[in-house]
């Protein structure tokens, strides 16, 4: 069965009503949760039980990643996009300021991120295959190589031989949310653009892997649909990933709905911070190896509450627009941020919390 069947198989199975709270406690007297005990996790009885969910969590933390936190920032080199999704700020009928940022100004803003003494970068742009082609992409890449060690790349999806191309140039890890596993709302929320196949998307990671990428992240956003469900389907996803390609670096993102300019009522709704809380700590005992990324969609106070208990990567010195380290904004931002820190404050934080973070984990050969 290929892994885009299981998944939905799995995702039209779960009914987390059916857990109760001893299902919750016998998945936590267990030292390796299976899918089922995932589901007892994620489900509304675990609520009461976030305390030794957070000890158990924190436990697999520290024996597998220590005491450290890797730091990040992303960079948004161009925000054109053909897709129609209700959801975002990006969206292609979005009256926003649209840029692309030529090679000389992703530069100048790879210099101002590289004088923080980050040596991890995440390249972003919107879904424009036109606009942002694959070849640009690649240059931006390889450009990064000068002045970091660890780069990542969320973008549109893409075919092998492309994740191939990118992977040559430099990058090492390929970040696609599959926003919602619920192929109905998947299909109502994306009115038009090839986001709207939902398959092309799901595979993103495979292909990656196959184009030879180091790394993949998975996650859902959160609120978009059922968000245990999603969120569910997502540890599913990474896990049979992880199963297929065991040398793969497979990670989580947790975002939820954030507003963005022109919709500033865009929420998550019904994934407050203690739901958010417990699909992180729900996904860290299930696959205790995987990296978890925190992202400033979040406000500062619950983003150092959870590193080191679940999270292992948390973004800093953030700019969701175009551009935005070196100068100012070129093009609108994709959603509202919810923690501004820089990277000194956010490395400050992680010392008075007993933390070491770390700029980079990887050294290119």
């Amino acid at each position: 069965m290929e892994i885009l069947e299981e998944v939905l198989k799995a995702y039209d199975g779960y009914d987390y009503n059916l857990y109760t709270k001893d299902d919750v406690l016998t998945a936590l007297s267990k030292d390796t949760v299976s899918a089922e005990d995932y589901k007892a996790l994620l489900s509304p009885a675990a609520m009461e039980f976030l305390e030794p969910m957070a000890r158990r969590a924190k436990k697999e933390t520290m024996k597998h990643f220590g005491n450290t936190v890797c730091l990040f920032t992303p960079l948004y080199i161009a925000n054109y996009c053909v897709n129609h999704c209700v959801y975002c700020g990006f969206n292609c009928t979005n009256k926003i300021h649209r840029a692309k940022l030529t090679m000389e100004e992703i530069e100048r803003e790879y210099k101002a991120i590289a004088k923080t003494g980050l040596k991890e970068i995440l390249i972003l742009t919107g879904e424009s295959k036109k606009a942002s082609g694959v070849e640009y992409i690649g240059e931006a890449v390889e450009l990064a190589k000068k002045y970091f060690s660890t780069i990542g790349i969320e973008v549109y999806p893409m075919d092998v031989d492309e994740y191939a191309y990118i992977h040559e140039k430099g990058a090492d890890f390929v970040s696609v949310y599959q926003e919602t596993y619920n192929t109905k709302t998947y299909d109502e929320v994306h009115l038009s653009g090839p986001k709207k196949v939902f398959s092309y998307r799901l595979n993103a990671q495979e292909r990656a892997l196959k184009g030879g990428m180091r790394g993949v992240g998975c996650g859902a956003l959160l609120g978009l649909d059922d968000f245990r469900k999603d969120a569910f389907a997502s540890g599913i996803h990474a896990s049979l990933l992880q199963k297929k390609y065991p040398r793969a670096e497979v990670s989580f993102s947790v975002p939820r709905l954030r507003p963005y300019k022109n919709n500033e009522t865009n929420d998550a709704k019904d994934v407050h911070e203690r739901q958010l809380l417990q699909v992180m700590l729900a996904h860290r005992i299930f696959m205790p190896f995987a990296g978890i990324t925190i992202s400033t969609r979040e406000r500062a106070g619950f983003r150092d509450h959870v590193v080191g208990m679940a999270a292992t990567k948390i973004s800093a010195g953030v700019s969701t627009g175009v551009g935005g380290h070196e100068e100012e904004e070129k093009g609108d931002a994709q959603f509202v941020i919810s923690d501004p820190r820089s990277v000194d404050e956010v490395v400050n934080m992680l010392d008075r919390r007993g933390m070491q973070g770390i700029y980079t984990d990887y050294v290119r050969v």
